[in-house]
């Protein structure tokens, strides 16, 4: 009796990982430089990363999460604080302003970058303002010299998010190194991976060290357990930093081969009247983290079909983020309305990625395609 044929697999994205990782890992359990207070590829990931980034100082840590917790904390905001912030973005951007206490206001988006709406700041400031927090959605860069502008003429920190955005360019100037912290993740899916894992990148010696004692357990110097602050566990260990520094040796390839897995994609879905494809404004260079694409026309609200179908065929996508204003946790406790952030709600239900690896072949790029047609055109 024959076996039924096993079905097709595209998944929505995977590492390119390689030999290099495994020798680098090795290298550290060798030296028993397990844990995140010491080893050399802990401080060696940090400096290179940082250098990447046009910035002096990495802080490495457990996630994007607690890099974006990290940040504010370094800063100082705290109750009372408001934070203008994107609100098309993963939740865990809004996250880290509620874990200070501080009161998040979510920032509409343009409707082609999916990006903070830097024309939309000015009339959200208050009194209470003290940070910018924008996200570089799907590796596109936000349009920063208007937010910079801003910040400088009301006084207030920018924290970028570029968990999405590792190497991506706003007119030649890597993200990360533009507002006052940036921030990353290095979680599986991401640009390149350390499994899990996060950093700040700056320029600000004094927040540096900060950041590094708060992440830290807030340690003392002469007394080590007469802790100097309230401080986090929030470490990335030496094992997870061996993983990183192998991967930024093939850095420039992996943003290479998303850019091109990309154009694949825009070259056989061009021309569609039911697509919106990613875009690449005129100062960006986008790295294409995932593949981005919004339905439209009489395609607007089959999205959940659509991904339905491409399911059955073995091919994995991810919807886009609710945006804040739309998450009803929040809407319940009087934080945000719904229909606060218009152009974002319309985003977030129309919006999908589909398969992005770097490593994903022409032929799995041509069936996502193909399936993707036919389930559109029925």
């Amino acid at each position: 009796m024959s076996q039924p044929q096993a079905m097709r697999r595209v998944p929505v994205g995977q590492p390119l990982l390689g030999p290099e990782e495994t020798h680098h890992v090795n290298q550290a359990l060798s030296q028993g430089a397990i844990s995140g207070f010491f080893g050399d590829y802990l401080p060696k990931f940090e400096q290179e990363f940082a250098a990447y980034c046009e910035c002096t100082h990495g802080v490495a840590v457990s996630s994007g999460t607690t890099a974006l917790h990290l940040a504010l904390a370094t800063l100082s905001i705290g109750p009372e604080d408001e934070v203008l912030v994107s609100s098309l973005t993963n939740m865990a951007t809004f996250f880290a302003v509620l874990y200070q206490g501080a009161r998040p206001v979510p920032i509409d988006s343009e409707p082609d970058t999916l990006n903070l709406d830097p024309g939309l700041l000015r009339a959200r400031i208050t009194p209470k303002t003290k940070a910018i927090l924008v996200v570089h959605l799907f590796g596109h860069p936000v349009d920063m010299d208007p937010v910079m502008e801003i910040a400088r003429e009301h006084n207030l920190y920018v924290i970028e998010d570029c968990a999405e955005a590792h190497g991506a360019l706003y007119k030649g100037r890597k993200v990360g190194g533009i507002g006052d912290i940036g921030c990353f993740s290095f979680y599986a899916n991401k640009v390149i991976t350390t499994g899990e894992g996060g950093m700040l990148t700056l320029n600000n010696a004094e927040w540096a060290a900060r950041a590094r004692n708060l992440k830290g357990l807030a340690f003392g110097d002469k007394n080590k357990f007469q802790h100097r602050d309230i401080g986090y566990n929030y470490r990335m260990t030496n094992l997870q930093a061996a993983i990183g520094h192998a991967q930024f040796g093939k850095i420039d390839e992996i943003i290479a081969l998303k850019r091109s897995v990309a154009h694949k994609y825009m070259a056989r879905l061009a021309g569609r009247d039911d697509i919106e494809l990613p875009p690449e404004k005129e100062y960006a260079r986008n790295v294409h983290w995932m593949v981005h694409i919004l339905l439209k026309g009489r395609n607007a609200e089959r999205r959940g079909e659509v991904m339905r179908a491409l399911a059955a065929k073995g091919i994995e996508s991810r919807e886009n983020f609710l945006p804040y204003n739309m998450q009803e946790i929040f809407i319940a406790r009087g934080l945000t309305r719904h229909d606060e952030c218009p152009v974002a709600n319309s985003l977030g239900v129309r919006g999908f990625y589909l398969p992005s690896g770097p490593a994903i072949s022409d032929e799995d790029i041509n069936f996502v395609c193909d399936s993707l047609i036919e389930a559109l055109d029925q």
